[in-house]
Parts: structure tokens; C-alpha cells; sequence
């Protein structure tokens, strides 16, 4: 990001960003090795990368690329709050602006330009680049087998080559839970929609669409859950005529899996509810959110450069949840309905304790099918890759 862009960001928000992330995200970097979730689908078997940095790099030779979907200094949503988790890193490890290089704008469905954001960051030097969304995973894996020397960290998705390329991603069902029990506390018409990136082939959007159905079923079984899909992670135009149908049709709670504010904003300009995602959007729309679901990628972000600095890099992949304080949910508004908090903090608990695994027991699909085995829960792997099924109470808006 360019002197120019910095400048937009206050230095309140630096002290309080700073504050927090050598606290409470830092504290993510410490806690046990994450799993080893993602399948190395194409690239484990069949990879001919020697990985040649194995000494560990100098705090002064170290630059970080990052390539990011859109532009942080929106302020809100999924590019930016990835930002954030790069900025607390920059801070954590003491490193200077110089020593970190930012694409921006970057649509991760054009594979060349994909490629040339990530080919200007190696001439730039980098010695890690983080691809931060979905669709530059496969010219990430490809880049990683032809520069072994430089380490290459890909947010979301399912790649990895177990040397110089791994796969980053969290337990953002954990929230998403959670977010549902506020929804259901929430609504008086029983009908929640929710703006969704991606359809169900795509299992990292259909999970969180699940653990929300599940978390709003959890406390309140008559509410439908209606599923508007836009087929882009970032698609301004698309967010909002999939935010505007969902409420026409009287949703009176609407959430997200996209990058704009719109669900939130419009929600706000309803007079109804909203749940907000990626960052805190209680800012965006004070009198319509009612929490967010929100990621703390500086605990990564932190560890990752880190592992290259001092030598400790493996290749594997990252997967935390809320106990690595990689995912969480913001406090609740003032205005939520009244035992919605103590709902929340119940299950939270459920969850942090491992007695609540979101996809437990038998679930019921909206088609009627069964997944799951009662005693038992879903595996990661089966989490990440596997959720190509809506819960039970889950209605797609065509």
C-alpha cells in the first residue's frame, strides 16, 4: 500500500490495533500446532520443489508480499480485515513499510493477472507472498513449484505442496454459530436471509451457511434461513440486488459471505437487522448490526513470517479456530433481544470446551438426506471440503 493510503489510517487506530495484537492475537502464534486439514489435492504426490531457505532469514532481508482482492483502504470487510492481520504482523516483528510489498485490486478469477501481482512481488524481492483469496490458488501452486526458494501462503482453498507452499484458512464456522443463535434471538418474522458468495459446490461458503442454520435452529427451530447467491467474492452490484431480494421478501435479520457493505447499509436503511462479517460493521450500519462475525489474521499472518525468519517453516497448513483466537464474534448491540447474550456465551463456552463441534450428531438436509453419525462429529477435512449439502432449514432464493 502506497505512503498515500497509509496516511488514511488514524493513529487512534493504530494505537488500539497495535494494543490488541500483541495481546490478545499474538497469543494465537503460541497456542499448540494447528491441524494439518487441507488434502495437498494435485500438488503433494507429484511435486519436484526442493525448498532451499531452510536457515532461517535476517529481520532485515525479510519482505512479505500480499495479494489482496480488492483495496484495505474501503475500511471494511474481507480485504481489509486481512490487512489488518498484515499490519499487526509488520508491528509484532518490527518491520519497516519498505519490507512490505501490496498488490491491490487483483481479481483472483484472472489468472494472468494473478500471476504478474505475484511474479512483481518476487522481483521485488519477497521471500513469502500470502495469496489471500479463493481464485488465486492454482497459479499460486504453479508459481511455488517454479520458485522453491520463496514461500508462498494461500488464504482459503485447498492446495499445498507440504514444502514451500501451504494452505491457510480458520474455524470460522465456530462464529458463524454463534452469529446464528443471535439471528434466531432476533427475528420476528422468522425469515433470515443471508447474501452468499458462492453455491453449495463451494464448501467453504455452504459450511458457514450451515452452522449459521444450525446455530438459528439451536434456539429457535419455525425460523427459515433464505440464501441469495451472487457467484463472485467480490461483486458490489451483485451484494446488493442479492441483499435488496432478500429483504423484499421480509427478512428481517440478513448476513453475509461477501465483501461489501451492503447487506448491512441496506438493512439499516429497512429498519431491520443485520449481522456483519470479516470485520466489525457495527461501525457501517450502528443501529442494524447486531454482532459480527470477524477474523483475527494477524495470529497467522505473525507465525507464518515468523516460522521464515528464524528457520522453522514446515509446509504445513493452518487451520484455527477460537481457541487460537483466529475467529471470533464481536460484543453483542445494545439492542439485541434480551437473553440473546447469555444464549451466546453458553454455547460459546460449548464450543471453546470441544462439547460442541457445530456439525454433531445426524444432520438433516434440506433434501431430506442425512450426514453425520450420532456420537460422532464431521472431520475437518470433511468441514473444509466436504459441504456441498444446506441444513434442513435452508432455502435458496433463485
Amino acid at each position: 500500500m502506497n505512503k498515500k493510503v497509509y496516511c488514511k489510517r488514524t493513529k487512534a487506530f493504530y494505537r488500539i490495533f497495535a494494543a490488541a495484537a500483541c495481546s490478545l492475537l499474538l497469543a494465537g502464534c503460541q497456542a499448540q500446532k494447528p491441524d494439518d486439514y487441507a488434502t495437498n489435492q494435485g500438488y503433494s504426490d507429484n511435486s519436484t520443489v526442493s525448498v532451499q531457505n531452510t536457515t532461517g532469514i535476517t529481520k532485515e532481508n525479510i519482505k512479505v508480499g500480499v495479494i489482496h482482492l480488492s483495496d484495505p483502504a474501503e475500511g471494511s470487510g474481507y480485504t481489509y480485515t486481512h490487512d489488518l492481520g498484515i499490519q499487526g504482523m509488520q508491528q509484532n516483528l518490527g518491520l519497516s513499510d519498505d519490507q512490505i510489498i501490496r498488490k491491490i485490486n487483483v481479481d483472483d478469477s484472472d489468472a494472468q493477472k494473478t500471476r504478474t501481482a505475484i511474479q512483481e512481488c518476487i522481483d521485488a524481492g519477497c521471500n513469502i507472498i500470502f495469496s489471500t483469496s479463493w481464485g488465486y490458488m492454482q497459479t499460486t501452486a504453479e508459481m511455488a513449484e517454479q520458485y522453491p526458494s520463496v514461500y508462498f501462503s494461500h488464504g482459503t482453498g485447498y492446495l499445498s505442496n507440504g514444502k514451500n507452499f501451504n494452505n491457510y484458512f480458520g474455524k470460522i464456522y465456530q462464529p458463524r454459530y454463534l452469529s446464528g443463535i443471535v439471528a434466531g434471538m432476533n427475528t420476528k418474522t422468522n425469515k433470515i436471509g443471508y447474501v452468499a458468495a458462492m453455491d453449495s459446490s463451494n464448501s467453504e461458503v455452504t459450511g458457514g451457511i450451515d452452522a449459521f442454520a444450525l446455530g438459528v435452529y439451536s434456539v429457535n427451530p419455525d425460523a427459515q434461513i433464505y440464501v441469495k447467491v451472487t457467484n463472485s467474492w467480490y461483486s458490489p452490484e451483485a451484494e446488493k440486488a442479492a441483499a435488496a431480494t432478500l429483504l423484499d421478501m421480509n427478512c428481517d435479520v440478513i448476513t453475509q459471505h461477501c465483501d461489501t457493505l451492503y447487506p448491512q447499509t441496506l438493512a439499516q436503511e429497512r429498519g431491520v437487522y443485520s449481522i456483519g462479517y470479516n470485520s466489525d460493521m457495527s461501525k457501517n450500519a450502528p443501529d442494524a448490526c447486531l454482532c459480527s462475525v470477524i477474523w483475527n489474521w494477524s495470529a497467522y499472518y505473525t507465525s507464518a513470517v515468523q516460522s521464515v525468519l528464524d528457520g522453522t517453516w514446515d509446509g504445513s497448513n493452518y487451520y484455527g479456530g477460537m481457541n487460537e483466537n483466529l475467529v471470533s464474534i464481536t460484543e453483542l448491540a445494545d439492542f439485541c433481544a434480551a437473553g440473546t447474550k447469555q444464549k451466546v456465551d453458553e454455547a460459546k463456552q460449548q464450543i471453546l470446551s470441544g462439547k460442541n463441534g457445530v456439525f454433531d450428531g445426524v444432520i438433516e438436509t434440506n433434501t431430506g438426506e442425512t450426514v453425520g453419525e450420532q456420537g460422532k462429529t464431521l472431520d475437518a477435512a470433511t468441514i473444509t471440503g466436504k459441504i456441498n449439502w444446506y441444513f434442513k432449514t435452508v432455502h435458496v432464493v433463485e
